[in-house]
């Protein structure tokens, strides 16, 4: 089971998502701030339960589950979540203008893990999509999928080597992360600038060959090493990222540029903030009214808009 946290966007918001019992979990405070635009929304959702109960004696929390998301620190959290016939109750309960719309969306998104159980590729291909959308280049998009594949290798592989909570997961990551940049991804995030934005999509395309070199390294070291257990797969971390580390560093020497760099594609998209180009005010979204050929969907429409 891919136990990882998403990100699904609605109208600018991020909302949370995890696959369990092989479909999507939806964070419930992040429906809340989607459809309220609350400053707290968690608040707004304890409140909403209490509400609920004394109104129409029906306990909301009994249709969610406790499942641990990421959250902005990076850290794993146990986190009301609700299936999408959940969400789907609890959105009956908040008055909101947003909340057909968010229906729509909901459904959608709820059946594209329908479709990918059925068609793996179609998960890749929304991925790629969803990045290009966002005004990444064909080359980034490469790197950024091959650096996922790597990653899952790893983490695969330290599971079969006794790895299993997820602080663990996390130590690791930061001793290849410091290794190969001298920087932990906490620290790297600081350095970017960065808050809950996840690191690797705001890396330059050297960034992510050298964060890949990092973990593919670190994945045949404890291989050939047959590391087992949380301190021998710490040194085989910190290997690893030394070989990234190296290389980096090498290649800063001999080129006279250092690898990592501030700049992040917060606020301009990535092709643009490459090539310096000036913003024309035009921004990639995804037209999500789908195309269809013999009753089967083909794909997803990009447009641009002012």
């Amino acid at each position: 089971m891919d136990n990882s946290t998403r990100i699904a966007i609605f109208k600018g918001k991020e909302v949370r998502k995890i696959i369990f019992n092989n479909e999507w979990w939806f964070s419930v405070v992040d429906v809340v701030e989607a459809l309220t635009d609350s400053a707290k929304p968690s608040v707004y959702w304890s409140a909403m339960k209490a509400r609920v109960n004394n109104e129409d004696e029906i306990q909301l929390s009994t249709i969610c589950k406790q499942l641990k998301l990421e959250s902005s620190d990076g850290k794993k959290y146990e986190t009301d979540c609700a299936s999408t016939e959940g969400i789907f109750r609890i959105i009956q309960s908040i008055p909101s203008p947003k909340a057909e719309p968010f229906k729509r969306w909901l459904a959608r998104v709820g059946y594209e893990r329908v479709q990918e159980i059925e068609d793996p590729e179609l998960a890749m291909k929304r991925m790629r999509m969803l990045y290009k959308a966002k005004g990444y280049s064909d080359g980034w998009i490469e790197k950024r999928s091959r650096g996922m594949a790597i990653r899952e290798d790893l983490t695969d592989e330290w599971q079969k080597r006794g790895i299993a909570e997820q602080r663990d997961y996390a130590i690791l990551t930061a001793e290849i992360s410091k290794a190969a940049f001298d920087m932990t991804p906490s620290q790297y995030k600081k350095f970017k600038g960065l808050d809950r934005e996840n690191l690797r999509d705001h890396m330059n395309e050297l960034e992510l060959i050298f964060s890949m070199l990092g973990e593919a390294s670190t994945s045949e070291i404890a291989k050939n090493k047959d590391a087992q257990g949380f301190d021998h797969n710490k040194q085989a971390a910190v290997a690893g990222g030394s070989v990234a580390g190296n290389a980096r560093r090498d290649l800063e020497k001999k080129s006279g540029k250092r690898v990592s760099t501030k700049n992040n594609y917060l606020n301009q998209p990535q092709d643009k903030k490459l090539l310096g180009g000036k913003n024309d005010g035009w921004k990639t979204v995804i037209d999500f009214t789908k195309i269809k050929k013999g009753g089967v969907v083909v794909d997803d429409v990009i447009k641009k808009i002012k």
